[in-house]
């Protein structure tokens, strides 16, 4: 009973690495030990399988299976739950600069609570939590939408006691290990069994290999490589993945046809499903977002950690009032940082999401709109995504290579007369055929027998009788027609059909039919070989022994065909700096045909086995160069996405199955279908209603028109924040009287984060589009420091002007100088909005959206009307004279050209804007 007990390694990563690292150690240990303890299972033989596990062929009984599920625990993985409301919700302020706004407010509500400014921060940090909160609960519950449940029950063998088996439909979370589990066709395997009987069993393993075609399975393979089939279960020789063992079943794959009968050997997290499963619950790693977030925080932070000390000990030394300039220093504090930010982010990814929507996609984590938009790589599996998912007969070819009717004809009939469940190749054949011709071959032929497909003949065959009615055609015969693998087809010919001559099959004739057939193999083309031979003696029934004496007819030709805008698509992905690499689970020759018919320079194919002889820095160099991966298995997909990242590159991953989890989780943004399995949703940052890279392409451009935004906001209010506090630094030093009162500048700061409510819906140039976007903190703070300062020269002008012309040079005419100010710095803030937000020339090369004129006016408007409207005694203001609005006009006009010319420079010496 020791192989019913879980083995856990007891330090799955070494100590002091990060928890990434651990995490990525963590999957590899569990999955490289699910897979061993599972060779183990498929090389013994099976009647050795259920002494260990205690079992026999007939079942457990209801007590053993009850004791079991105690022991053992539920038939059930690890899996990411959405968090509760509260939880989900108080997660939605967990972010620096809310924390900094807190503090603000905090501050502000100890030296005055009746303090509007503190009502004015709380209502930014309520809005923007709320707004990520909503966005992100409602997008939950659609992808929660999203998952279908197949099937909740299986069919396993029990005994009462003494009695005799029965067959029972069981819940699949109450499958124990030592259960005899009954497969037949349309089945979910509910746990990793190791088969015990099967008849003619194909399993779809998509979801674990990626492999798009079924593969067979069966109780009895061949020991070795070559070796002779065995009707003896012996067990197979080991092999490293389980997922390639002929004698296995895991979980999370599915019965396509035949039947079979296997004992349960690992459940819940102890399978080779579960052991990818349990490392990928929990704090997910950090992605490019999160990190140009906190790096841009932290930056305007240390802005403010430098600026602030500086006003406040110049307003304490020059006017030595230190209450004033502590209320004056916090105004600073204020006005220096951007406090929309929160929640203009928040919107921007809002309005991504809502406008994603409309194109089939789910955004489950806002932050990925912004990461969809910042990725430079992406990495796909090919199958529906490339390809169209569906099996066709791409051609049917002669003993030569060239295109035969004939050989069309006999594996149409092949096909179409079996009784058997048709495969997915046999579909293909029949639907290469139209309808009309279906209805004349009915008429020429008739059932006479059938030699069913099998695991160890790889091959299936029909005995057909022509019918009397087509004239000379009605000989008394049968034609048995047999289509199969290559291989096994060819052992069994002794002629073959040369431009309609039967001839032998000599040793050189073989060896080139056999090259004409691997000349596809290389194409990536799964190949059958058809045969027929004519029944002299005819009879009611044929076996296996009549398959013999064959002539060869040629060959038919499937693949999964590249779907037709695949190519557009991609090269639409390369004009925005994508650059796409396909990691699959498939074989290399199967990838590289399909990269190679969607215009994918394939170049060296990476197999999955050289990536495990590679260290981190030997792959880093590998992913870089390499455009196709194949034969990849979970920590692969992974490995490589995390090597592409410590490049520097932004990582994207699209996949929908079990195997693809891992990847999707570490990528920056992790891109799922509605099809695909749940674990694949759960670790997905986006899910795409259509497996389409079209979609896809309209995400990314919305992901780089939010990022656009976001920083357009970020750097117009940055660097005029910064100007503004400069001003103030010059002002105090040189006035007798604070330059502006501390609830001018809230009153200021906050007409202009009004207006800039506007810029989520703000349009971006085609130019800004058309390449991956980044977070720059050091940009950024280079933008602050060389365009910020420009407004300070025409505040100090305007201080001028109001000093001397208008003579606001005392104590007692301070309200006037401030008056004047507040007109200019919040006119000047708000038209120079439309200066950066775009690198070309405003309102005539570029026009901001309607909702951001709208919003311009506004402000402008507001700003004019405060110093004459009822509410100026209580918040400071005298009207001003008719003469001061020629000089503000001049002032601004100066402020705006001088930028442009600026902007052209500043673009010239660092080749970027926004």
């Amino acid at each position: 009973m020791t192989m019913l007990t879980p083995r856990t390694p007891t330090r799955l990563a070494p100590p002091g690495k990060g928890r990434h690292e651990r995490k990525a150690a963590e999957l590899e240990s569990r999955t490289r030990l699910a897979g061993e303890r599972l060779a183990g299972f498929s090389a013994r033989p099976g009647a050795q399988v259920l002494q260990d596990l205690s079992a026999t062929r007939n079942g457990l009984t209801h007590a053993e299976a009850a004791l079991r599920l105690e022991r053992h625990g539920a038939n059930v993985v690890a899996h990411e739950r959405a968090p509760r409301w509260w939880v989900q919700l108080a997660k939605a302020f967990r972010n620096p600069f809310i924390a900094v706004l807190v503090f603000l407010a905090a501050v502000m509500w100890w030296q005055d609570p009746a303090d509007p400014g503190v009502v004015i921060l709380s209502v930014m940090v309520g809005i923007s939590g709320l707004l990520r909160f909503w966005q992100e609960f409602r997008s939950g519950r659609a992808a929660d939408a999203l998952k279908k449940l197949v099937t909740t029950t299986c069919a396993v063998q029990r005994r009462a006691g003494g009695a005799g088996p029965t067959t029972l439909e069981v819940p699949m979370d109450q499958v124990v290990p030592g259960d005899v589990v009954k497969l037949a066709a349309g089945d979910l395997i509910p746990a990793d069994l190791r088969l015990i009987t099967s008849k003619d069993l194909m399993v779809g393993q998509a979801a674990l290999s990626g492999e798009s075609l079924p593969v067979a399975k069966a109780d009895a393979p061949p020991r070795s490589a070559g070796g002779t089939p065995s009707s003896e279960d012996l067990g197979q020789f080991e092999t490293t993945d389980p997922v390639e063992a002929d004698n296995l079943c895991l979980m999370g794959t599915s019965v396509t046809s035949g039947t079979a009968t296997g004992v349960v050997v690992a459940t819940g997290a102890d399978t080779y499903f579960g052991s990818m499963a349990g490392s990928l619950v929990g704090e997910r790693p950090q992605t490019n977002f999160d990190n140009g977030v906190r790096k841009v925080s932290f930056l305007l932070i240390r802005f403010m950690l430098v600026m602030v000390p500086v006003v406040f000990a110049v307003n304490g030394l020059t006017k030595g009032d230190w209450d004033e300039a502590f209320l004056f220093g916090i105004a600073v504090a204020v006005g220096l940082t951007p406090e929309m930010l929160p929640m203009v982010v928040s919107a921007n990814l809002a309005r991504g999401a809502v406008a994603m929507s409309r194109h089939k996609v789910v955004v489950k984590r806002l932050n990925a709109i912004q990461n969809l938009g910042a990725m430079d790589v992406l990495c796909t599996d090919k199958t529906g995504t490339l390809t169209e998912d569906r099996i066709v007969l791409d051609r049917y070819l002669d003993v030569h290579g060239n295109e035969d009717d004939e050989v069309l004809e006999y594996g149409y009939l092949n096909s179409h007369f079996q009784t058997g469940l048709k495969n997915l190749m046999d579909q293909a054949v029949i639907n290469r055929v139209n309808e009309a011709e279906e209805v004349v071959v009915d008429a020429r032929f008739s059932m006479v027998d059938e030699i069913p497909f099998d695991f160890a003949r790889r091959r299936m065959s029909v005995v057909l009788g022509r019918n009397s009615i087509v004239g000379d055609l009605g000989r008394s015969e049968h034609v048995m027609i047999t289509k199969g693998a290559v291989e096994e087809v060819l052992d069994l010919c002794t002629h073959m059909t040369d431009r309609g001559r039967k001839v032998e099959l000599t040793d050189q004739l073989r060896r080139h039919v056999t090259r004409i057939a691997e000349d596809n193999n290389r194409q990536g083309l799964r190949v059958l070989a058809v045969a027929t031979r004519t029944m002299s003696a005819p009879r009611d029934t044929y076996s296996v022994a009549d398959e013999d004496g064959l002539t060869l007819v040629g060959f038919l030709a499937f693949l999964d065909p590249p779907k037709a805008d695949a190519a557009r698509a991609l090269q639409a992905l390369a004009d925005k700096g994508i650059a796409v690499k396909v990691v699959t689970g498939d074989n290399d020759l199967v990838a590289a045909r399909v990269c190679a018919d969607v215009g994918i320079d394939v170049g060296h194919v990476v197999l999955g086995a050289e990536i495990d002889a590679l260290d981190d820095t030997a792959l880093r160099a590998l992913a870089a160069r390499t455009t196709v991966f194949a034969k990849v298995n979970p920590v692969q997909k992974a490995r490589i996405v995390r090597a592409l990242q410590a490049d520097g590159h932004t990582v994207g991953f699209l996949g929908d199955g079990i195997n693809d989890a891992a990847a999707l989780r570490d990528a920056d943004v992790g891109i799922s279908v509605d099809t695909a399995v749940d674990i694949a949703k759960e670790s997905a940052d986006i899910i795409l209603l259509e497996k389409d890279l079209t979609v896809l392409e309209q995400g990314v451009i919305q992901g780089r028109t939010t990022f656009g935004n976001t920083i357009k906001y970020i750097k117009m209010t940055a660097s005029s924040n910064f100007g503004n506090v400069f001003s103030v630094l010059v002002a105090s030093a040189f006035i007798p009287f604070q330059p502006m009162l501390a609830i001018m500048l809230l009153v200021q700061n906050l007409v202009y984060d009004i207006a800039q409510l506007a810029t989520p819906w703000d349009r971006m140039d085609e130019e800004y589009l058309r390449r991956p976007r980044n977070w720059d903190a050091k940009g950024i703070g280079r933008f602050m420091v060389c365009i910020g300062p420009i407004s300070s020269i025409f505040d100090i002008a305007m201080f001028v002007i109001m000093w001397n012309v208008f003579g606001a040079n005392s104590e007692a005419e301070q309200a006037l100088f401030q008056s004047g100010w507040f007109i200019e710095g919040l006119l000047s803030q708000t038209l120079i909005v439309h200066m950066i937000r775009t690198r070309k020339i405003p309102f005539i090369q570029s026009r901001a959206s309607w909702p951001v004129m709208v919003m311009t006016v506004l402000a402008v408007l507001t700003g004019l009307y405060l110093p004459f409207s009822p509410l100026a005694g209580s918040l400071g203001f005298v009207p001003l004279p008719a003469g001061y609005f020629p000089w503000l006009i001049g002032v601004l006009l100066a402020y705006c050209t001088l930028t442009q010319l600026l902007k052209t420079l500043y673009i010239r010496r660092f080749g970027t804007w926004l």
